[in-house]
């Protein structure tokens, strides 16, 4: 199948197979004599599974390291699920942060901007002020 092909078999554009094909992400296809890429039926599974990870936060270099594993004649279960775990791990962390982040952004706003002569703590805060926290 040619790229506008696997694009559209895959749901994405055409610029984001080349992108793919330039990182490493997808194999060298092979061209036609009028030198247009040709890719077999089982790449769009690849492609899709390039921006599935994407989606779910994974890096384009984490996903190199998946595929490269995925193509391995034995699939080692043991380094698929390292590669889940330290994600995981990653977006714990992330919402662990998220969540100071909104506690923090919560009692701020709790602390209501009424008076126009005063200035706003919400606005402090995002300056980099500290903040005195209310009695």
């Amino acid at each position: 199948m040619n790229i506008s092909e696997l694009a559209a078999r895959a749901g994405v554009k055409v610029s984001t197979v080349r992108f793919y094909e330039r990182r490493g992400l997808l194999p060298m296809p092979s061209r036609t004599s009028g030198g247009y890429r040709e890719f077999p039926d089982d790449e769009v599974a690849r492609v899709r599974f390039l921006r599935r990870g994407q989606q779910l936060g994974f890096s384009l270099a984490e996903l190199g390291e998946l595929t490269a594993l995925s193509g391995q004649q034995v699939l080692l279960t043991g380094d698929v699920a390292r590669a889940g775990q330290a994600k995981l791990a990653e977006i714990d962390e992330r919402i662990a942060d998220l969540a100071r982040v909104r506690s923090a952004l919560a009692g701020l706003l709790e602390q209501q901007c009424i008076d126009p002569d005063a200035a706003c703590p919400l606005v402090g805060a995002l300056g980099g002020e500290p903040v005195a926290q209310p009695a």
